[in-house]
């Protein structure tokens, strides 16, 4: 099973599995960590059923927009049953290692829960830093911490038992060759925060 056909397999029952009020309270605390500001414009890569549309919606308010994006479209097809009420909200069938967007197109990318599953992280950070604007915002984030995700996903099937996070020298480095500077990492249990800023070399 590839890993598309996984995550098109739970999307039915993805919110009941991990949507839980004790997730809501952690992204209520950490989503104004991310720097977010009013009227800017958010890619959500990875989106899922939308966990995070809400809590960016909030940060950036109705000046600012939301383009969510997934490549499983049941995730999708959920994601917009749920949010139709934003209206400051697009969502779209995409996959993140190849971007149809204008480069210098948004102002902060967001990553939650997807960064383990990429299957070409380089190629994947390289489009998301060219369709950020000059000194935008990276954003990858997660529930748990890099080892927390390790062991859960040992437990899960064999289409993402591998994923896993980079070590952190992996990481800085894949930032750093994809053109991110001020890169901040926080690893610790119940939460994974690394956020970056695309190189302004105008």
């Amino acid at each position: 099973m590839s890993r598309k056909d996984y995550f098109n397999m739970a999307a039915g029952t993805w919110d009941e599995k991990y949507c839980t009020p004790e997730l809501n309270r952690f992204l209520e605390d950490l989503v104004p960590c991310f720097g977010l500001k009013r009227g800017q414009r958010i890619l959500d890569a990875g989106t899922g059923t939308g966990i995070l549309v809400p809590y960016l919606s909030k940060e950036v308010e109705p000046s600012g927009s939301i383009t969510a994006i997934d490549y499983a479209e049941e995730m999708v097809r959920i994601c917009i049953s749920k949010h139709s009420g934003i209206q400051n909200l697009k969502v779209e069938i995409q996959d993140v290692e190849n971007l149809p967007y204008p480069s210098n197109s948004f102002d902060a990318v967001t990553c939650f829960g997807l960064f383990p599953h990429l299957e070409n992280r380089a190629k994947a950070l390289s489009q998301l830093n060219r369709v950020l604007k000059k000194g935008g915002r990276l954003v990858i984030a997660h529930a748990l911490s890099s080892s927390e995700i390790k062991a859960h996903h040992k437990d899960a099937s064999l289409a993402v038992a591998e994923d896993k996070l980079p070590e952190e020298e992996e990481m800085n480095r894949l930032l750093k060759n994809a053109g991110f500077i001020n890169i901040y990492i926080r690893d610790e249990p119940g939460c994974y925060l690394c956020t970056s800023n695309k190189l302004d070399d105008t």
